[in-house]
């Protein structure tokens, strides 16, 4: 906590880097995470009380030193600005968000391990972070763990392996989960939000493209009752 560090001045985010500049391994780490921004910027679009950010540096005070942030690929913090004072963020500071830590984050295996089971779970147990997400869809096997996992931070302050996909979680108000889709005219496994029956958020393309076949098939039905319905 801030009482802990009582004695010294902890630093602005202006003054600290906004990630730890270690390239990805795949262009995925950037991309699925983007995704599942812009797929929230549409679900969440008239709410301003969240922020979703891709590769960007945590910084905390419960490590050993609240200029060593923790980076993961993607997360999701509750109660905050979107946008704080109306200028975007370089990287995110609990002592400057009311020490609201993320309530999700999303950790993606690359072929080069990076802790996600073990180091960074502890970190981000010791943050405080709610919902904690392991993408591993190549790698799974060799790690001995599954595809696709969330944990969830128990009373204990330890994550056990939550059961089910998509997973809902109540107090984020949305699910998660992956399926098979066409991004860009490429096929592919995706990452998206699920609401509370299970059915997948759509991105807005795909609703644009479902409601041009709607009204496709509404002209259709409309010209064979002998209506035209471009009059």
């Amino acid at each position: 906590m801030i009482s802990d560090y009582l004695n010294q001045t902890l630093p602005s985010t202006e003054e600290l880097p906004c990630s730890d500049d270690i390239p990805v391994d795949n262009e995925d780490q950037n991309f699925l995470p983007n995704v599942l921004l812009f797929l929230l910027s549409s679900i969440w679009a008239e709410r301003f009380d969240w922020y979703f950010a891709a590769d960007m540096a945590i910084y905390h005070t419960t490590g050993i030193n609240p200029r060593v942030p923790i980076v993961p690929d993607g997360f999701l913090s509750l109660g905050v600005e979107r946008q704080k004072g109306g200028k975007s963020r370089r990287s995110y500071a609990t002592w400057e968000e009311n020490e609201i830590v993320p309530t999700l984050t999303l950790e993606m295996v690359s072929d080069s391990s990076g802790n996600e089971y073990d180091e960074k779970m502890e970190i981000y147990a010791k943050l405080g972070v709610l919902y904690y997400i392991i993408y591993n869809p190549e790698f799974w096997q060799r790690d001995r763990h599954q595809p696709f996992e969330v944990y969830k931070l128990g009373a204990d302050r330890s994550y056990q392996l939550q059961i089910g996909e998509p997973f809902w979680m109540p107090e984020v108000g949305l699910g998660i989960g992956r399926y098979r889709g066409v991004f860009d005219g490429i096929d592919r496994e995706l990452l998206a939000w699920y609401d509370r029956t299970g059915t997948r958020y759509l991105m807005p393309e795909e609703v644009a493209q479902l409601q041009r076949q709607r009204a496709d098939r509404l002209a259709e039905q409309l010209r064979a009752l002998g209506i035209d319905p471009d009059i």
